[in-house]
C-alpha cells in the first residue's frame, strides 16, 4: 500500500505525451528535507526510497547527493512512469529503474539497502503499510543504519495543530484507514523491529523527520 494519487501533470508537460507527475508538496519541502538527509545518510551506498510518487524527491536528492544511488519504488504504475521519466529528463545516473513495491507486502524486491526513506506515506495508507515497511526496514537494514520517515504526527500529550487536525479529519474522512499515526505508536513498531528510539526533528509546515537507526 502507498500514498494515493495526489498528484498532477507536470506544469510544463504536453497533454498526452509526457508522463511526468508532479507533487506540489515535494516542492514545498523537499529543500528542507534534503537538508536533514545530507546530515543523516552516508556518503556513499543504496538509498531505497519507498512511496516515491512522482519521482521528484529521488531526483531532488540524487542531484545534490552524487555519492550516493537511489532506488525509487511505489506501487502505482503511473506513479513508477512518471519517477522513470523524471529520471530520463534529469540525465543522472546515480538512480535507478523504480520498482513496483507495495510497502504492506510480506515481500519486497530488494536485497539490500545502506539507507531507507519514505515521505508523506504512513499516513495516507492503512497501519498494515507502516507494520510492512518497519518489518522490511528491520531485515534490510544493518546496525547503525539509519531509515528515514517524514510526515505529521501525533505527538503523545499533545493536541494536533489546527492544520494538522483538519488534515486528519480529512483524510479519516475520505478512508477510515487513513490518518494521522501516534508517534507512540511508531517508535513501538521500530522497537519490535530492533530500531533505536527515533530522532526527532522540527520541520516547516508542522511536519517532522522521523530519523530511526538499527540496533
Amino acid at each position: 500500500m502507498s500514498k494515493p494519487n495526489f498528484w498532477q501533470p507536470a506544469a510544463d508537460a504536453k497533454a498526452g505525451t509526457d508522463p511526468r507527475l508532479r507533487a506540489p508538496s515535494a516542492q514545498r519541502n523537499r529543500d528542507a528535507i534534503l537538508a536533514v538527509l545530507s546530515d543523516m545518510l552516508p556518503p556513499s551506498g543504496l538509498v531505497l526510497e519507498i512511496a516515491s510518487g512522482s519521482g521528484e524527491h529521488a531526483v531532488h536528492f540524487a542531484s545534490a547527493l552524487p555519492g550516493l544511488t537511489f532506488q525509487p519504488s511505489d506501487p502505482s504504475p503511473d506513479a513508477v512512469t512518471s519517477i522513470a521519466a523524471w529520471t530520463t529528463e534529469s540525465g543522472l545516473a546515480n538512480i535507478l529503474p523504480p520498482l513496483i513495491l507495495d510497502a504492506a507486502a510480506s515481500d519486497w524486491p530488494v536485497a539490500r539497502a545502506d539507507a531507507i526513506l519514505c515521505i508523506n506515506m504512513i499516513h495516507i495508507a492503512p497501519w498494515t503499510a507502516a507494520e510492512g515497511l518497519f518489518r522490511q526496514a528491520g531485515r534490510l537494514l544493518k546496525s547503525g543504519q539509519p531509515f528515514y520517515l517524514y510526515g505529521p504526527y501525533r505527538r503523545p500529550d499533545r493536541p494536533l495543530e489546527p492544520s494538522n487536525a483538519a488534515f486528519d479529519e480529512s483524510l479519516r474522512s475520505r478512508d477510515p484507514a487513513w490518518g494521522l499515526r501516534d508517534l507512540d505508536a511508531l517508535a513501538a513498531l521500530g522497537a519490535t523491529n530492533g530500531f533505536e528510539a527515533p530522532e526527532i526533528i522540527e520541520m516547516p509546515a508542522n511536519n517532522l523527520s522521523l530519523i530511526f537507526r538499527k540496533n
